[in-house]
């Protein structure tokens, strides 16, 4: 309208606010799961293009469909379900990067690997394992990833952090179809959460993050036992 101003662009981000995504896309077809989970799909309910009224897309998905967290309900009948989770946790959360990507494939990582870190292991801090095995995505070898050693997840778990996120499929050694279950038994059952099939996390090594910041926020899904997630990273205060 005449004598309006004209509106002005926003500032540019900071680039020490600059957000990281760690999140998959969901794409039809190109999402792995495990065996016997469900399959993701999106489709046109109703259709611009066809005349309808607006866009709607019917999804089919599980709960550990993609970048997603697990609950400790997935492995413990008492364990708390996804909206029960302490978001305190999950939400801007301090994190722990450790660089394993010269782990090959079904090499285990172990407490030497992760014992450097020890000082910034503490209640409320997120460990983030980076194996760089999320450039296997949508491949027969994303199941042949590295994993975590169970005696080392119980040190971790000794020291207070209560969250463990990966860029694989999950944190046990996958045999055939399934993968393990010790490291899922190890962490769930003392409270903790998973977060599964993260990725970028090698930018936030070659950034040179110093104090990462994380969050890892599932959906409110009543009585459930994980929901994906959209995970974010940025760089805090220094």
């Amino acid at each position: 309208m005449p004598g309006t101003p004209a509106r002005q662009a926003p500032p540019p981000p900071d680039s020490e606010r600059a957000a990281i995504d760690l999140t998959h896309p969901l794409v039809n077809d190109k999402v792995p799961a495990c065996h016997g989970h469900p399959c993701y799909s999106a489709r046109l309910t109703f259709n611009l293009a066809a005349g309808d009224f607006a866009n709607v897309h019917t999804l089919t998905l599980g709960s550990h469909t993609g970048t997603h967290i697990d609950a400790p309900y997935h492995f413990f009948l008492q364990g708390r379900t996804v909206d029960q989770l302490d978001l305190a946790l999950l939400c801007a959360a301090p994190a722990i990067v450790v660089d394993l990507r010269h782990k090959r494939a079904h090499e285990r990582i172990d407490w030497a690997d992760l014992s450097r870190h020890v000082p910034a292991m503490r209640p409320g801090a997120v460990l983030l394992l980076c194996t760089g095995w999320s450039r296997h995505w949508s491949t027969p070898q994303y199941r042949d990833h590295p994993f975590l050693d169970a005696d080392a997840a119980r040190r971790v778990m000794d020291m207070g952090v209560r969250v463990v996120g990966m860029d694989t499929l999950s944190p046990d050694e996958m045999t055939g179809d399934e993968d393990t279950g010790e490291v899922h038994r190890v962490v769930l059952g003392e409270g903790g959460v998973i977060v599964e099939n993260l990725t970028r996390l090698g930018e936030l090594v070659d950034a040179g993050f110093q104090q990462p910041l994380v969050s890892l926020l599932p959906l409110n899904l009543a009585g459930c036992d994980g929901s994906p997630v959209r995970a974010v990273a940025w760089e805090g205060s220094r």
